[in-house]
């Protein structure tokens, strides 16, 4: 069993770290510093080990970030997993993980970006099989073969920058952007970053990863699949120009919108969550690929505090409800567990943008810089139903969990004594209600100068309210829609089936595949093959037994003229 005291001890030190990362992040912000550190390892004749480090205001805050986000779910897990039997190995994979997003924040190189990136997969998948069982392991497999093709791009990227003598990128980051090889290396960062952060065609292992992963792990999801938009984020003065940023914002915009559709159809409370999670992703991958790098990094940090609230709440609603994770049998949450509530509305709200919490500051702008930017029509409208769908789905849950009635079991004990999950909580309660501001305040040294038209800029609360409406008419509709329902039967399981992308991606890529190597198998291993190999050489045996037979009759005069038959054929090669 782990000692008592070394959850405590490492939430400290994480907390300790949290801190001296805030102080350097605001006395980098103040002073506009980057640091670039090499530290060499190893020097051998010609050949040198160098490890590189960048220290700027971005991979410090994100760093401040991600140790407060693994600190407060180390310390959740002291409570919420007090009776497993293995919490130490739960716990050195969320220090693997935070160990490896650390890689991947302040590494200037590709190789130990990899490193990083690669880490940052294997965590993910050894927290998807946690539990054993074969669901999570196919959620696992999944996610880890989603992740492989992200992996095989940035290797790609590494071979290609032998062309150029160093794996440093950012020595490329200001010059050659027309340059083909550039264009190549801008394509394969994309992919991965698609990967990742699980845009359309991959978009499938983000449900199944947080549905399988121990209940506080998903926190740290929250922060896992934003390391695609961090990557972008550092090459973006190499990406702005090129072709393929219109295509994802094609397809993040498309994310974007169909993980809001599919989130209101949903009554799994962790998947709803997930969905939500890769609805933001789609929102800050789409305003990166129009150029707003700032945008999508103020969106990301501010949506990694409310999502991790988020996910914690929900964690400790489906203990509470004997791990049912069904928001139809849920109510009336609000009467019992008051302070789990209080975090869990205000980080919804924060997630619909409500004014002066977290999400407003970062959604609000962006969606007001979408309005004034040279749009078509098309991505306009992506941007604003997915805003509406947000709201949509959000009051949905609101009104399953707060307001209808306790569906599960007529004798319950819904009980909110656990101080240290509560402290947890409101840790990240007062980053949702104070991150947007302190980081608008920080990290934009000049103000985004905005001038619309009024209906424009009212847009976006006509949209919400629309969004609000529709929540809670989808809420009142119970039995009385049942046939409505059933008459758009298909339709409905397109959309909550997230377009058949799960298909798609797992039967729909490897039956073809697997039954190809069954005929191969067949034909060519079991067939012609065999035919002339092993099964073969055991006929040409079996018929010519009577060579076997004289052999095994130990006859030393045998042996002695197969020795001599052998010799003289050994001399005649020797002399030809």
């Amino acid at each position: 069993m782990i000692n008592k005291y070394f959850i405590s001890i490492i939430f400290f030190f994480l907390m300790i770290f949290m801190l001296l990362n805030f102080i350097m992040s605001i006395y980098f912000f103040m002073n506009n510093l980057t640091l670039f550190m090499e530290w060499e390892i190893i020097s051998f004749n010609s050949m040198s080990i160098v490890m590189s480090l960048l220290l700027d205001p971005i991979s410090l805050t994100f760093m401040m970030f991600v140790s407060l986000i693994s600190s407060v779910v180390i310390l959740y897990s002291k409570s919420y997993m007090s009776s497993e039997l293995n919490l130490n190995r739960f716990i050195l994979l969320v220090l693997l993980f935070v160990l490896s997003m650390i890689f991947l924040i302040i590494s200037p190189n590709m190789i130990s970006i990899i490193l990083g990136w690669d880490g940052l997969g294997l965590v993910s998948y050894c927290l998807v099989i946690y539990y054993q069982n074969v669901k999570s392991f196919n959620a696992g497999m999944l996610t880890v073969l989603s992740n492989r093709i992200g992996d095989v791009m940035i290797l790609l990227v590494i071979s290609w920058m032998i062309n150029y003598g160093s794996w440093n990128y950012i020595f490329y980051l200001n010059f050659m952007s027309n340059n083909y090889s550039m264009k190549f290396i801008s394509l394969m960062i994309i992919l991965a970053a698609m990967t990742k952060s699980a845009q359309i065609s991959f978009s499938s292992s983000v449900p199944q990863m947080v549905l399988y992963m121990p209940k506080p792990s998903p926190c740290s999801s929250s922060t896992l699949v934003t390391a695609g938009v961090y990557l972008l984020i550092r090459f973006n003065n190499l990406l702005v120009e090129t072709m393929f940023m219109k295509f994802l914002l094609l397809i993040s915009g498309l994310t974007m919108m169909m993980a809001g559709i599919c989130a209101n159809y949903e009554f799994d409370l962790k998947k709803i969550i997930a969905l939500s999670t890769l609805s933001q992703l789609g929102l800050m991958m789409s305003i990166l690929s129009m150029g707003y790098y700032d945008l999508a990094y103020f969106h990301l940090l501010t949506h990694a505090m409310f999502k991790a609230l988020l996910f914690m709440c929900a964690g400790k609603i489906i203990h509470l409800m004997n791990d049912n994770q069904d928001i139809r049998m849920m109510g009336g949450m609000s009467l019992y567990i008051p302070l789990t509530s209080l975090c869990l509305n205000i980080s919804n709200l924060a997630l619909c943008g409500i004014p002066f919490l977290a999400g407003f500051y970062s959604k609000d702008l962006i969606l007001e810089v979408v309005s004034m930017s040279n749009l078509n029509f098309l991505v306009f409208l992506l941007y604003y139903v997915s805003t509406g769908l947000t709201m949509f789905y959000t009051i949905r849950l609101l009104m399953y969990l707060m307001i209808e009635d306790y569906n599960l079991i007529s004798i319950y004990n819904l009980f909110e004594e656990d101080y240290i999950m509560l402290k947890s909580m409101f840790i990240l309660l007062m980053m949702s209600l104070i991150s947007g501001s302190y980081l608008s305040w920080l990290m934009f040294s000049y103000p985004y100068m905005i001038y619309l038209p009024f209906n424009m800029k009212m847009m976006v609360i006509y949209v919400m309210m629309l969004g609000v409406m529709m929540g809670i008419l989808i809420s009142k509709m119970k039995i009385y829609s049942l046939n409505k329902f059933l008459s758009t039967y298909n339709l409905s399981f397109f959309l909550t089936y997230m377009w058949f992308m799960p298909n798609l991606s797992t039967y729909g890529m490897n039956y073809y595949f697997l039954n190809l190597g069954n005929k191969m198998l067949m034909k060519f291993d079991m067939g012609w093959s065999e035919l002339y190999s092993g099964q073969g050489m055991f006929n040409i045996l079996k018929y010519y037994s009577f060579v076997n037979y004289i052999y095994q009759m130990n006859n030393f005069k045998i042996y002695l003229y197969s020795f001599i038959l052998w010799m003289m054929i050994y001399i005649f090669m020797l002399f030809l």
